[in-house]
């Protein structure tokens, strides 16, 4: 399967011009083969803006799924140039909010995940299922950013089958309590055509890339499946991003990335092959859960909040 991840900069709550950056880059990929494509998180209404939106004004900001306004323009998208397309929006379903990503092609919805461990505004739920789905013979699963840090989610959606996650971001150059991370300061972004070696430099730094790299891979090494990473590049409100999307394959290598500081996808083929040939696929059929279950599946209470919004 061809897979193509895109990275874009958003526009806060402006859901008629992400869908346009999203039709575009849509047929940019099918005109290169691209088989499906992947958008990052809240790639349709942009997404850390809503930490500051009342309850009325996220509640007039989400939409049923599958009947609202944005979500059938994406199925349109999707049929016009016959290619499944996943991306995110707010979902609203009766009183309950969600950060929910969707897979959608021409035949309509036919995956929809709501984040497990939602935290950029207190009024959205969480949501308590795992997905797996089929796009064209292989079996896909869906984790939004803060759901890929916690392993558990990664294990219980391999071992529902998943062979492929899809991992939409919002992430990376906000402060942690880890040494070298922080935002990435305004300059940078605003000399990027005159100096790009510097910003690059603190994308591909602590604050960005090499943090990812810290457990991105380890996430489809120890599970033995391929991932599909996306994250905005430049602005999402206030914050801005690295994008670095990619795919990585079962053996955490990545088959490729985007560098550029502009709206854009990569694509690779991925193959079934590897799956069976990863060390993670070995790892989960070596597990003894016997020795264990009582002590994951032990009563805890999740704590979510980063760092950066507790200093709020």
């Amino acid at each position: 399967m061809n897979l193509a991840v895109a990275q874009f900069e958003p526009r806060d709550g402006d859901k008629d011009y992400n869908l346009s950056v999203i039709r575009t880059l849509t047929k940019k990929a099918k005109g290169q083969g691209a088989d499906v494509i992947s958008f990052h998180e809240m790639s349709i209404t942009a997404y850390t803006f809503t930490k500051d939106l009342s309850l009325d004004e996220i509640t007039n900001l989400a939409e049923d799924i599958p009947n609202g306004k944005s979500v059938q323009t994406l199925i349109g998208i999707a049929t016009e140039f016959d290619i499944p397309i996943l991306a995110g929006l707010v979902e609203k379903d009766g009183d309950q909010i969600y950060n929910t990503y969707i897979c959608v092609s021409k035949d309509g919805v036919i995956a929809k995940y709501r984040k497990l461990h939602p935290f950029i505004s207190k009024h959205m739920s969480s949501g308590n299922d795992y997905c797996v789905f089929d796009i064209l013979g292989w079996k896909c699963g869906i984790l939004i950013c803060y759901d890929n840090n916690i392993i558990e989610n990664v294990r219980a959606t391999t071992l529902l089958g998943a062979e492929l996650i899809f991992a939409p971001h919002v992430t990376c150059c906000t402060p942690s309590a880890m040494p070298g991370r922080d935002y990435v300061d305004h300059s940078y972004w605003a000399n990027r055509a005159s100096n790009p070696d510097a910003l690059r430099s603190e994308f591909d730094g602590p604050k960005g890339r090499a943090w990812l790299m810290r457990w991105l891979p380890a996430r489809a090494f120890d599970n033995g499946v391929y991932y599909a990473f996306t994250n905005p590049i430049g602005y999402d409100g206030e914050h801005l991003k690295n994008g670095n999307s990619m795919i990585i394959d079962p053996y955490g290598d990545v088959l490729t990335e985007i560098k550029s500081f502009e709206n854009a996808i990569t694509m690779h083929e991925i193959t079934k092959d590897k799956l069976e040939l990863s060390g993670g696929w070995r790892y989960k059929n070596a597990r003894r859960p016997e020795l264990y279950d009582s002590i994951i599946g032990k009563p805890h209470t999740s704590a979510t909040i980063p760092v950066w919004m507790n200093k709020n």
